[in-house]
């Protein structure tokens, strides 16, 4: 686990790095955490494996473990809102906006990404011969009782 801690750190490192040298106002742990998946994705969808799946399992730990803490870093900007609420009363109605509209637009880009991942997902469970009328699980289920006969006609030649 503690490879994959060190793994996730130096993605963030380098994100830093590389807001401070392009001069980005993006914060720089989540440009590392955007290389990181791109660099997971990659790896993950090439013959090559650079990193084996151990390797892999260690990042999910590590990745789960600090996951498992994410309500604690809500705490210091929980403690900076009420340290200057002073600020948020004089601005309320811009703070207000802001709130609604990053919410409305999390929503909005959520469902947009869920519909493509299921169009992707549809469009594969086609390809393998599969009707488009049936749901994807009914798809799967239908796949898995069809490797169960395939094994079972198997074991029966034997």
């Amino acid at each position: 686990m503690l490879k994959g801690i060190f793994f996730i750190f130096l993605f963030q490192l380098v994100g830093e790095v590389v807001q401070k040298l392009l001069q980005l106002t993006f914060p720089g742990p989540v440009i590392g955490l955007i290389l990181l998946v791109i660099f997971l994705l990659i790896t993950g969808n090439t013959r090559f494996k650079l990193i084996s799946k151990s390797f892999e399992q260690d990042v999910v730990n590590a990745a789960q473990s600090i996951l498992s803490y994410l309500s604690l870093l809500f705490v210091p900007i929980g403690v900076g809102v009420v340290i200057h609420v002073s600020l948020i009363e004089d601005q309320l109605l811009q703070v207000l906006a802001l709130l609604f509209v990053g919410t409305l637009s999390t929503i909005g880009i959520t469902a947009w990404v869920m519909q493509k991942v299921q169009g992707r997902a549809e469009r594969k469970m086609q390809a393998g011969g599969l009707p488009a009328n049936k749901s994807i699980n009914e798809k799967i289920n239908e796949q898995i009782e069809g490797q169960n006969n395939e094994r079972k006609g198997g074991a029966d030649e034997q």
